[in-house]
């Protein structure tokens, strides 16, 4: 067997672990809106248990109504739960795997509009991502809420779940009592580093107390906070020995809090295992196994995280959302079907805090938060599907539909797969797109697709292959906004362009437009070495970026002093100058050679209109439908492939 250290048990108190695979706890918010199991939780856990994975840690459960952090998550603050629980529990343990429940309050990382009151903390100082001065909590509160985990904990057990995890990282209300950065305190539970841990260590007592000697409590701890007197390395590892002295049975090793998101679900920009170095000094202050976790993306990474001592599980976060099944394809050798998670942060924490969404998903797998209503089914009947574009959208719908048993013919005008998708690998930090392009592409070749490269599909191209359905995937393409006089001339040029390696520009750029496309080129030009001026007519770039992406974004843009302009309406483009509106009043920007459109997308479809009274059975996904994002036409590419 390939790498046989992630394959070996463990043991975690008194619980043998079938190998070192683990899914840790993230919010999916498939609960139902009352905190109870949904069928479709238990859809999504049941799916990585089948996969093979060892441990399974269920998301963010809430000990106390006050606590949760986001709407549709699971309580067990009362008995109501358990029956929804141990329907979950038989669920997964039928498929051999072992399954935790993450104790969680959310403390003062939470909204009065989620949780129905004011926020609760340690000390009232506002989350400064939740802008909120939450109530402090008084000592008769602190104890009532030591009891409340401890209750929680033997619901668990009594619902036939094998473990608990106290979760004290992220700076949730546990953490909020660890750090000097959050406790302003100056009784039993403030001020010194054995009374912050005061709290936490009370619960696991209590915990340890109520459900007995034989029942493992794991410890969840923010190693390094990365925030202005927070928790730091050096003072975790004494935290996790008290834990250990407290009763828990292993610690789990993160990093980060709410502000500091970027370091909890690192985008790409950061590399993968970030956090396995923390975990290995605090394995050093312990003798209890370790689970380390932070961009765990290859079994590579995870064999030598456990050789160099660092870490004894494994918890692989998003990758388990791309790719549930990935324990049991490394036993049976198929590596090379192993779906990779690029740090995109688009269907996972992305939808989580999307007020549109609210409902976990994948960008490499839109089969994720949909486990019961998306399955892969064999086709009734064979049929010839012939699919214009090989952008994701394509590739998905193409890889589905052979799998199912159908013949697939797709046309692509490029050289190569990924359309403008492909494109967005090139600015800084996004390189790891293109692996989620060529896994699609080298599943599609293997389910026997037919691709025709280097052709501009014709409307008679199509109608010769006799085809039972068409998808249209031909993306979209820059937005010319017509309203800008001048916009027609030679030195003006568009994102897509620049990409593309159309077109180079001068040394000093002028960029309208500052979303995603237009953000992400000012970076790729500055760190080119471009004098770039980024305009954008609202009073914020970036916005349709995840925050946790957009720091280092942000970050780069700074470093490299580009010059952003918020509240900048271009107005006129002329030779030598830009006239534009800035907060409403006029201003001539010069000394720019090159102006760059990134001014947003609109639908390229001119097939559409022209085969719809030729043939039947035509579907639009993607950009040719409507503008979005990649996430989007993927969705849309595997919903119609399911059901052709």
């Amino acid at each position: 067997m390939n790498f046989p250290k992630l394959f070996q048990p463990i043991k975690l108190g008194t619980m043998e672990v079938p190998n070192r695979f683990v899914v840790p706890a993230m919010g999916t918010n498939l609960a139902n809106p009352d905190g109870t199991i949904s069928e479709d939780l238990i859809a999504y856990w049941e799916t990585r248990a089948k996969g093979g994975w060892g441990l399974l840690t269920v998301e963010v459960t809430a000990v106390d109504s006050l606590g949760k952090a986001i709407p549709n998550q699971p309580g067990l603050w009362d008995d109501q739960f358990i029956e929804g629980f141990s329907n979950l529990a038989k669920a997964v343990k039928k498929h051999d795997a072992k399954i935790a429940v993450q104790l969680h309050h959310a403390g003062r990382q939470t909204t009065s509009t989620t949780i129905g009151d004011q926020p609760v903390a340690p000390s009232p100082l506002k989350c400064p991502i939740c802008n909120e001065i939450p109530r402090e909590l008084s000592r008769e509160e602190i104890y009532a809420l030591i009891d409340s985990y401890a209750t929680a904990a033997y619901r668990a057990k009594m619902a036939g779940i094998d473990a608990v995890e106290i979760h004290g990282a992220h700076g949730y209300l546990i953490a909020q009592f660890m750090s000097p950065h959050s406790n302003k305190r100056v009784d039993e539970f403030g001020g010194t580093f054995e009374n912050r841990m005061r709290f936490p260590k009370e619960i696991a007592k209590n915990i340890r107390r109520k459900v007995g000697s034989g029942f493992p409590v794991i410890f969840r701890l923010s190693a390094d906070e990365r925030v202005a007197d927070g928790l730091t390395v050096q003072e975790s590892r004494a935290a996790a020995k008290i834990m250990e002295q407290a009763g828990v049975d292993a610690i789990h090793v993160s990093k980060g809090v709410y502000e500091t998101m970027q370091y909890i679900v690192a985008p790409s920009d950061v590399g993968p295992g970030y956090i396995l170095p923390d975990a290995g000094e605090i394995k050093k202050s312990t003798n209890l196994p370790v689970i380390g976790v932070g961009r765990i993306n290859t079994p590579y990474m995870a064999d030598d995280a456990i050789t160099r001592n660092q870490a004894d599980l494994l918890s692989w976060g998003r990758q388990s959302l791309t790719d549930p099944e990935l324990p049991n394809k490394l036993a049976s050798g198929k590596t090379d079907e192993v779906a990779p998670c690029i740090a995109c942060n688009q269907g996972c924490i992305g939808y989580i805090f999307d007020p549109d969404k609210l409902q976990i998903s994948c960008l490499v797998n839109p089969f994720c938060g949909s486990e019961r209503e998306m399955e892969i089914n064999n086709a009734p009947e064979q049929k010839h599907v012939v699919i214009i574009g090989a952008g994701p959208g394509g590739l998905k719908a193409a890889w589905i539909l052979a799998e199912r048993g159908h013949q697939v013919t797709v046309f692509e005008s490029r050289s190569k797969p990924g359309g403008q998708m492909e494109l967005g690998a090139f600015p800084p930090g996004r390189q790891e797109i293109t692996k989620f392009i060529n896994y699609y592409w080298h599943m599609a070749l293997k389910n026997g697709v037919t691709f025709r490269f280097n052709t501009e599909a014709t409307v008679q191209d199509i109608v010769d292959e006799n085809p039972d359905s068409i998808i249209l995937a031909t993306g979209g393409k820059p937005l010319i906004p017509e309203n800008i006089s001048g916009i027609n001339q030679e030195h003006v040029v568009t994102a897509l362009d620049i990409l593309m390696g159309k077109i180079t520009p001068e040394s000093r750029v002028l960029i309208i437009g500052g979303g995603l496309i237009g953000s992400e080129t000012a970076d790729f030009l500055a760190m080119k070495g471009h004098k770039v001026t980024l305009c954008e007519q609202e009073a914020e770039i970036a916005t349709d970026i995840h925050e946790a992406v957009k720091y280092f974004l942000i970050q780069r843009l700074h470093e490299n002093q580009v010059d952003i302009k918020t509240g900048t309406k271009i107005i006129e483009i002329q030779k030598d100058k830009v006239i534009a509106s800035i907060n409403g009043e006029r201003h001539e920007l010069s000394g720019h050679e090159t102006i760059v459109l990134a001014a947003g997308t609109v639908s390229n479809n001119q097939l559409g209109p022209e085969l719809s009274n030729k043939v039947n059975n035509i579907h639009v996904i993607g950009d040719a439908s409507d503008p979005r994002k990649a996430i989007d036409a993927i969705e849309e590419g595997a919903r119609v492939a399911l059901n052709i």
